[in-house]
């Protein structure tokens, strides 16, 4: 049986607390940012700080595009196919991020066999010659739902973030939709404000 002192060196090892002399035990809350004014993907953000970061993908096929992305497309057409992408992040190899992702051809064809568990996904939509312009994002409070929670390992009605991601190519026209489901405890959105400006950016936030 693992003893409280031995619990406390595999959470210290992992980098969940910091054990200090003479002063305690204290949860660490390390600095993970998602800057929101740039067209970074989370992913992308969290590597570019060096945290350790796993991706999982659930599955990635040509589907029937849904109607929350054909009511973005112009006159799209009937039958209208698309890559649907589902991963999960790992934080410090704890499930910590759900991510639903649809591409719109030419790109979804050209990018499905990509390998997304070592390639981020707006680095292979660059090399498939998209033209990442602008993005629309928002972000709201909710609560975790049962087939999500199954994939995170957590409790069904935990707070949790919903982030809704759209994208688009220098000629205005659509290139991904993102919907990520990011646990609660695990990132906070963070506002820096200046004389001349708002920076909005997720934070991370490990309380367990």
């Amino acid at each position: 049986m693992m003893t409280l002192r031995q619990a406390l060196q595999v959470l210290s090892a992992e980098g969940l607390i910091d054990q200090r002399a003479g002063r305690g035990t204290y949860v660490r809350r390390p600095s993970a940012e998602y800057p929101l004014d740039t067209l970074r993907s989370l992913g992308d953000d969290l590597r570019r700080q060096g945290h350790p970061l796993r991706t999982e993908v659930l599955s990635a096929a040509l589907r029937p595009a849904p109607r929350a992305l054909t009511r973005l497309l112009p006159d799209a057409p009937a039958g209208l196919r698309a890559l649907r992408l589902a991963r999960v992040r790992h934080l410090m190899e704890r499930p910590a991020v759900h991510q639903i992702s649809w591409i719109v051809e030419p790109y979804a064809s050209a990018i499905r066999d990509a390998d997304f568990t070592e390639t981020p996904l707006y680095t292979a939509l660059a090399d498939a010659g998209a033209r990442v312009h602008r993005a629309t994002e928002r972000i709201r409070p909710a609560l975790l739902t049962a087939p999500v929670a199954a994939r995170l390992g957590h409790p069904a009605g935990s707070p949790v973030f919903v982030s809704e991601r759209v994208t688009y190519d220098d000629r205005g026209a659509l290139i991904v939709t993102d919907h990520a489901t990011i646990l609660g405890e695990w990132m906070e959105i963070r506002a820096e404000r200046k004389a001349a400006d708002l920076s909005l950016h997720w934070s991370g936030a490990f309380t367990k």
